[in-house]
């Protein structure tokens, strides 16, 4: 089995660190090409890569058409369209690998044909001052557990064992065969969009859980920093599942779990009646699959407004 990568990474504004993602990346011997996608950048990412053009032979860049910024999924996806190896895996501009990032995937692919990818764990370094208790949270995030391939939408559905993160997935790129491409209608959780669709469609496995195979970058402009562009977001990443996963013939069982998610969201957003039948004729409408199966009934918000007030009529 060839084993030979192509790293993607997506970059824009990155100055203060994309020389060191880059580097951390090259130097892995099963790195066979460094595709950064330059973003449109406004300050010296674009200078500081034609610079390292001259003296790295992996390195490959590309630019969005009249070098516009479209954001992180349409990068990753050109990423994805220009990679020449049959192995894909991502670093943030502002994280890094550690040493010897793809051995054992590389001994994990080579005795599990089947499988379309492995989960690795990821720590964290601060560009900022942070406190222990902040530190130790962030040790690890990522996988704590390796999952079996059938239960693992579940798993990172529900976030009990932790969840993944781009640096530490390395997958076969036949995979965005099975499940498409990032959803560049998503500004941000356009990676759990994807990383769940793989779970439901493809096989991955565990790697190396306990210990970090590569390195995220914390700082004041992280995006996941802003915590009110993500609960903007939050049930646009359910909605594009369950587009999904009606397309993709996901069985209903699974669509329901995501179903419950979008439900408590509107709750808590306390709706007006309404606002939410309007919302569900138009979930249930524009997806055949749920509105010609009993999912319809279960979630109209008629049947939910009298299954929480039976307890009051009835004590």
């Amino acid at each position: 089995m060839k084993f030979s990568i192509s790293v993607i990474i997506p970059a824009y504004n990155v100055e203060r660190f994309i020389e060191k993602a880059i580097q951390s990346a090259s130097k892995q011997s099963h790195v066979a090409e460094v595709i950064v996608v330059e973003d449109g950048s406004a300050d010296n990412t674009k200078a500081i890569l034609e610079k390292l053009l001259t003296g790295n032979p992996k390195l490959k860049v590309f630019h969005h058409e009249n070098n516009v910024n479209k954001g992180r999924s349409a990068s990753r996806n050109l990423g994805i369209k220009k990679a020449t190896e049959d192995f894909i895996a991502f670093l943030d501009a502002d994280d890094f690998y550690l040493e010897n990032r793809f051995v054992n995937d590389k001994e994990l692919f080579k005795s599990n044909s089947n499988v379309d990818g492995i989960y690795n764990a990821i720590s964290v370094h601060f560009y900022r001052e942070a406190n222990i208790l902040e530190k130790d949270r962030l040790k690890l995030t990522t996988v704590r557990k390796k999952v079996i391939p059938e239960e693992l939408f579940e798993a990172l559905l529900n976030g009990g064992f932790g969840h993944f993160h781009i640096d530490g997935l390395t997958l076969k790129k036949s995979i965005f065969n099975k499940v498409g491409y990032f959803n560049e209608d998503l500004s941000v959780a356009e990676d759990t969009d994807l990383f769940w669709k793989m779970a439901l469609k493809s096989c991955l496995i565990g790697g190396v859980i306990d210990t970090p195979v590569a390195v995220r970058g914390v700082h004041d402009s992280n995006v996941f920093n802003k915590e009110d562009l993500y609960y903007k977001y939050r049930i646009k990443l359910y909605e594009s599942l369950i587009f999904w996963s009606n397309k993709n013939q996901v069985s209903l069982e699974r669509i329901d779990l995501l179903l419950k998610w979008i439900w408590l969201i509107k709750y808590k957003d306390e709706d007006s009646l309404f606002k939410n039948i309007s919302y569900w004729f138009f979930l249930f409408f524009n997806n055949s699959r749920i509105l010609f199966s009993t999912l319809s009934i279960k979630y109209f918000p008629l049947i939910r407004l009298r299954k929480k007030m039976l307890p009051f009529l009835f004590p």
